[in-house]
């Protein structure tokens, strides 16, 4: 894919003069930009890459890897999730089956402190860093936060790993309370474009959630925030979606693809064709070179096995390994092994405090 710019400058890239502008390889112009200097791609940049044609994949995984590597490291960053609180949430995102509003298939039920203890052990013995607590709630009540209180003071107690939370959103005072528990990061996801979400959720607006994020960031905690791809959004709102993630600067951004659920407004959807979601992987690690990119769900269908090593292989610097919420997801043990043959070393807890 080319770019027409205003400039005629050799040093942008490779580049013909055409009527006073030139035709830039949008490829040499991000190993300039985010590869050698560090910034990342603006929104047309992205779109750019998004359209680059297939024979150039290859390419373009290989710098999005180089970019990894420059400004993140060879270390991969491990998670393991667990839900506290499953089915019956109020809103009505059309991707979730854990909606009350759709008639699928999950039930709600509550998690106790025991299992929530003996998932976080069973996660650190993997050799992950981070283990979320999630809740299916448009934001905590009281049962919910008190319930975030012991259970993080008994996971704390009994194994060293860090705790992050994803409860949806927040007030100013769950916020200060869960940055008191000591809550390490977390998760509210943008989960598309500001322009498509009404398409997606509504029930409760794009901005109420950046509101939550920006509230988690200003307390001190990790902000982790993403979304997923393949909803039917257009590749220009992929690129609308990176470029406000970047404006965002979380610390992670998790990337779903859409597994259809049944039952939910989405469920009849096909999945991302394996191409696009690499394309997008790389896209998505140029616009954020310095960011933790995490394989999340809907990779098992979307891409299968050699796609997951591509992406890994193409940006990818973080995994969650195991199930997810409420989909199974790769065995632990086949993850943490593809790592060790690519010679990916796991990132340590140390190196995550």
């Amino acid at each position: 894919m080319t770019v027409t710019v205003e400039s005629a400058d050799p040093a942008a890239g490779n580049s013909t003069a055409e009527d006073g502008a030139a035709t830039v390889d949008i490829l040499a112009v991000a190993r300039e930009q985010v590869l050698e200097q560090g910034r990342g791609l603006d929104e047309a940049q992205v779109l750019a890459v998004l359209e680059m044609p297939d024979e150039r994949l290859e390419e373009l995984l290989a710098l999005a890897h180089e970019v990894r590597q420059r400004w993140c490291g060879p270390e991969v960053e491990v998670e393991g999730i667990v839900s506290v609180k499953t089915g019956g949430c109020p809103e009505d995102c059309h991707f979730c089956s854990q909606s009350g509003r759709f008639p699928t298939p999950v039930r709600a039920a509550w998690l106790d402190i025991p299992s929530l203890v003996e998932a976080a052990k069973e996660t650190a013995a993997t050799g992950a860093s981070e283990f979320c607590i999630v809740a299916a709630v448009r934001g905590p009540d009281e049962r919910l936060m008190a319930q975030m209180r012991e259970g993080v003071a008994a996971i704390k107690a009994a194994v060293e790993i860090n705790v992050a939370a994803s409860l949806g959103m927040l007030t100013q005072q769950q916020v200060d309370e869960l940055a008191e528990m000591g809550v390490h990061r977390y998760n509210h996801n943008l989960e598309t474009a500001r322009s498509y979400f009404p398409n997606v959720v509504t029930t409760h607006t794009w901005e109420e959630r950046w509101e939550t994020l920006t509230m988690v960031r200003d307390a001190g905690m990790e902000v982790c925030c993403g979304g997923i791809v393949g909803m039917g959004e257009t590749r220009p709102q992929r690129a609308e979606f990176a470029a406000q993630l970047a404006e965002l600067e979380p610390d992670e951004v998790p990337l779903n693809f859409l597994n259809p659920r049944p039952g939910t407004p989405f469920g009849d959807r096909e999945p991302l064709e394996g191409r696009e979601a690499l394309r997008t992987i790389a896209a998505f690690r140029l616009a954020l070179p310095r960011t933790i990119l995490r394989y999340a769900g809907g990779r098992e269908i979307t891409l299968g096995d050699l796609g997951t090593e591509q992406g890994l292989l193409g940006g990818i610097n973080a995994v969650i390994v195991g199930n997810y919420l409420t989909t199974l997801g790769r065995p632990a043990t086949a993850d943490l092994e593809l790592l060790d043959r690519l010679s990916m070393p796991v990132k340590a807890l140390s190196a995550t405090l």
